[in-house]
């Protein structure tokens, strides 16, 4: 199991490196909306009336507020997948909750999200993880 585990962990920080690159570029589209919005106009891409204004004005919050859940789920996975290759526990729990959100994420969020959830749920990695127990003197 120790390869497992040892995956497992390259496999969630390079996966969430991805998803990480991806939320910063939903930043950059969100804090550029307004100027996508006008160059579709100018070439004819998109009419401005057919959608209310109020609306338009709540596509940035909503990117933005994506931008940041998918960010911190990445930041968190990345710390979680680095402290499984050095066994902490909490790096474990930590791992298998940003798991439950790969789950989401067909087809390549899934396939590893399943496939985490089964090693770091398996009783041999379970007692990797556990702490020894201190010896009395």
């Amino acid at each position: 199991m120790e390869k497992h585990i040892q995956l497992v962990g390259i496999l969630n920080i390079v996966y969430r490196s991805i998803t990480l690159l991806l939320g910063l570029a939903l930043f950059l589209f969100a804090a550029a909306f307004w100027d996508i919005f006008d160059y579709l106009v100018r070439i004819g891409a998109a009419q401005p009336h057919e959608i209310p204004l109020e609306l338009m004005s709540l596509i940035p919050i909503i990117l933005s507020c994506v931008a940041f859940l998918v960010t911190l789920v990445s930041i968190l996975g990345i710390v979680a997948g680095a402290a499984v290759l050095k066994r902490r526990e909490w790096g474990r729990i930590l791992l298998l909750v940003v798991s439950f959100f790969n789950l989401m994420r067909i087809p390549f969020g899934t396939v590893l999200g399943i496939y985490t959830l089964w090693v770091l749920l398996n009783s041999e990695v379970i007692k990797v993880f556990s702490p020894a127990p201190k010896q009395a003197v």
